[in-house]
């Protein structure tokens, strides 16, 4: 370890224990991407071994090539075992990960009490699997679960636990507040002693229980911890883990500490939300520096003096997390997020352009009705092409009749106009999106056989403003591949069959608008050039 300080980034597993959060296997690899672009130095992708879908995650994410190191989770051995008999500590090894964490338990209660071991037995589990882990040229983090609790309860094993940790070669040892009930000074105390016997770097990994998640984290900073442990946005089971976002932009705001690279604290706001949505959650409006009401003011005082001299209101400039100040309701993206994406989709737009004013105004008008185009960035490229004059879809949407019979299952009739001709099929399915998009393919595949490759892979369903009832706008996200990439699209309606077919239709159309792209570009399946959209 170089640096003064590591980020430890467990939002894939112990974010995931958040109720209601269910993150698919393309949930965690997207997430792992934005964590990597964004500079984060751990990313902890699960317990291979506890799910299927851990495992798998860890087979692909190889492929990916990230220069942040992914780590595998792990518990110390099974009681009675040795490493080598566990089956959970072999799959931990075939997850082929540089880096292994290996919590083990360090407060008496839970070795006497539930494991019912002796002291002596529960700090052999700790030196066994951290030596066997070594011995199979792995770098280990130790986790000293509930490390708070038990040095509280009994200093002197809490110490041992981490002792031999230190002496079986760990490269460091995170003090976990598990139950997330610690003071700030009670952290500040502990850390000192442990630092009076322990030569090995710390870790810090809190729990918000007291709300003093943060808080404690960077005390532990203060006190010399080096590595920290959490999530963004602070997901995590009961009332979440400590904010990784909130931590990073005070650290590297407010005690000049450089963690990551300026340019990447500037996307704080756009990873945030980004999580936010992947997790299928609402954005936490009043979150510290990321939130959208955490720079806005409303009219009065407030809003006067912040037009003058926007310190006056304001601790900061919200620029260098990614955020703005708001007086009145506005969108985050300025124009040079438009031409940054849209370069990423395949399109040159000019910064100045009357056009890329025109798009931006669109996004904003689009996004306060309720779309949102940071996770549907297929819908937004659909933007981009539809706000061109000689552009015209593949396809248009004359009408469509969906009907929901008593066993679950659906029929759907539409009508589309391709080219001149006017197309009606009709097709069950089971529930109502599918039987659209069946029919629709039926319609249309005649005449853009491309899109039989195309698969709907997730389908993600958010209530806006649920106080109205039955009669709530729904956002509907859809993820859709063709085998070799994949895109997503967003619908936004009071009507979820409505909202859906938007997702729905606009993923057909950009599939059909790819594939032309590439067999003009003949380059084996690759766009080589920018699609120049006039002024």
């Amino acid at each position: 370890m170089k640096k003064n300080i590591y980020i430890y980034d467990t939002t894939l597993r112990d974010g995931s224990q958040m109720e209601g959060i269910n993150f698919s296997i393309s949930d965690k690899l997207k997430i792992s991407k934005k964590l990597n672009d964004f500079g984060i130095d751990f990313i902890e992708g699960g317990w291979p071994g506890s799910n299927p879908k851990d495992e798998e995650y860890f087979k692909k994410i190889k492929k990916l090539k990230l220069k942040s190191e992914i780590v595998a989770f792990s518990s110390t051995h099974l009681i009675g075992k040795n490493p080598t008999q566990d089956k959970l500590i072999q799959k931990v090894l075939r997850a082929e990960t540089k880096w292994v964490c290996v919590f083990g338990k360090t407060w008496d209660l839970h070795t006497q009490k539930i494991l019912r071991i002796s002291d002596q037995e529960a700090l052999n589990l700790i030196q066994n699997t951290i030596q066997f882990f070594i011995k199979k040229r792995r770098k280990v983090i130790f986790d000293a679960e509930h490390f708070f609790d038990g040095f509280k309860s009994n200093p002197k094993f809490a110490l041992k636990c981490l002792k031999v940790a230190s002496e079986s070669g760990v490269e460091n040892l995170t003090l976990c507040d598990t139950n997330g009930g610690s003071l700030i000074n009670e952290v500040k105390k502990i850390i000192r002693e442990v630092k009076k016997e322990i030569k090995t770097p710390l870790g810090i990994h809190t729990h918000n229980d007291c709300g003093l998640a943060v808080a404690n984290s960077l005390t532990a900073v203060e006190e010399g911890v080096e590595l920290i442990q959490g999530t963004f946005n602070g997901i995590g089971e009961r009332s979440g883990n400590a904010n990784l976002g909130v931590i990073l932009a005070n650290i590297q705001l407010k005690k000049n500490q450089k963690i990551i690279p300026q340019k990447n604290l500037e996307k704080l706001t756009q990873l945030s939300n980004y999580i936010f949505e992947i997790a299928n959650l609402p954005p936490r409006k009043e979150q510290p520096f990321v939130g959208i009401n955490a720079f806005t003011h409303k009219g009065g005082i407030h809003a006067s003096a912040v037009r003058k001299i926007p310190r006056s209101y304001q601790h900061i400039d919200p620029k260098l997390v990614g955020n703005i100040s708001r007086i009145t309701i506005s969108e985050l993206s300025g124009k040079s997020n438009v031409v940054e994406v849209a370069k990423r989709l395949g399109f040159y737009l000019q910064t100045k352009s009357s056009r890329t004013r025109e798009i931006l105004q669109k996004v904003k008008i689009m996004e306060s009705e309720g779309f949102y185009f940071e996770t549907a960035e297929a819908s937004f490229a659909l933007l981009i092409l539809r706000a061109q004059k000689n552009y015209r879809a593949p396809f248009e949407v004359l009408d469509y009749f969906v009907m929901n019979l008593k066993n679950g299952e659906a029929k759907a009739t539409v009508k589309l106009k391709v080219g001149n001709e006017i197309r009606e099929y009709a097709a069950s399915g089971n529930g109502p999106v599918n039987a659209l998009d069946i029919a629709t393919r039926r319609a249309v595949e005649k005449f853009f056989p491309q899109i039989q490759n195309v698969e709907l892979k997730d389908y993600k369903v958010r209530i806006l403003d649920s106080d109205a009832a039955t009669a709530a706008k729904t956002r509907v996200l859809i993820e859709s591949s063709n085998g070799a990439e994949n895109w997503s699209t967003v619908g936004c309606s009071e009507n979820i069959i409505e909202a859906s077919w938007q997702a729905l239709t606009d993923s057909l159309e950009y599939a059909i608008w790819r594939a032309s792209r590439i067999n003009q570009s003949n380059n084996g399946g690759r766009l080589v050039s920018l699609q120049v959209i006039p002024n």
